[in-house]
């Protein structure tokens, strides 16, 4: 998933495995209760919980998020607008993705009829 263009204004993310949600929060310009609130209404982000129930988001939560600010903030989207949107973007992906795991492994097994040969 890209970054949305119109996130320049926002700050780099870190070369770190896990932020917490005050990290967060000032990654993407966003409150923590605003990102408490997206957890419950965007299924695609779920971030990681440990002690005492504690986030913690990856970097692929963080580009999440931003395009959710993108689609809510900047687009108009409502709600329900972005989780359409949303879904919509991570099922092609998922299709896109799946067609090239079949190409592979076509091409794989073309290599492998060529070694057995």
């Amino acid at each position: 998933m890209l970054e949305p263009s119109n996130n320049n204004e926002l700050p780099p993310i870190p070369g770190k495995r896990y932020f917490t949600i005050g990290e967060v929060s000032d990654l993407c310009q966003v409150k923590p209760h605003v990102l408490r609130y997206w957890e419950q209404e965007f299924p695609q982000l779920k971030p990681v919980k440990r002690r005492g129930n504690r986030r913690y988001y990856q970097r692929q939560d963080v580009i999440m998020i931003r395009q959710i600010r993108s689609l809510l903030y900047e687009q108009g989207y409502t709600i329900g607008g972005a989780r359409l949107q949303l879904a919509e973007t991570t099922s092609q992906e998922q299709k896109l993705s799946r067609e090239a795991i079949d190409a592979l492994l076509m091409e794989l097994e073309e290599i492998k009829a060529i070694l057995d040969a």
